[in-house]
């Protein structure tokens, strides 16, 4: 008897692990962009958590991820500089192949000074003339738009 329950006990598991595996197989390819305009710390943070969730349902390798901030939206660098946690949550996202970009327009008005102010901006590559022209593009070229 107990050998019969563990056979179905781990029959059990197995079909779970499988369903869970299916299910996430299931989202496909996915091109995203989650808009940050905001500068509220809590929101924030969900908005971190929210892309690491996305991360974890679809899929890294499955992933064309963006994050495009301006205006209040670049205090999320602006913190991930001196706040442990943003700076993890950000460094962990960009590892997964997230990219960050902040617009030059926002860069510009602010007086930013990018190398000193902000985490881990690339000029060349994660800087962007307009933010809100690049969401307007990307969403032209396929992306699903977040705005958390």
């Amino acid at each position: 008897m107990r050998k019969l329950l563990s056979i179905v006990i781990l029959s059990v598991m197995a079909l779970g692990a499988t369903a869970g595996t299916t299910y996430a197989a299931g989202y496909g390819k996915q091109k995203v962009v989650y808009h940050v305009n905001f500068d509220d710390e809590k929101r924030q943070l969900g908005t971190l958590r929210n892309i690491q969730n996305h991360i974890n349902a679809v899929g890294a390798d499955k992933l064309d991820l963006r994050v495009v901030m301006h205006g209040a939206g670049h205090t999320m660098l602006k913190r991930a500089n001196t706040d442990p946690n943003f700076e993890q949550s950000v460094a962990n996202l960009k590892k997964q192949g997230v990219k960050m970009q902040i617009c030059a327009n926002t860069i510009r008005g602010k007086k930013i000074d990018v190398k000193n102010d902000l985490y881990d901006v690339d000029e060349t590559n994660d800087i962007v003339p307009s933010g809100v022209a690049e969401i307007a593009h990307l969403q032209r070229k396929g992306f699903s738009y977040v705005k958390p």
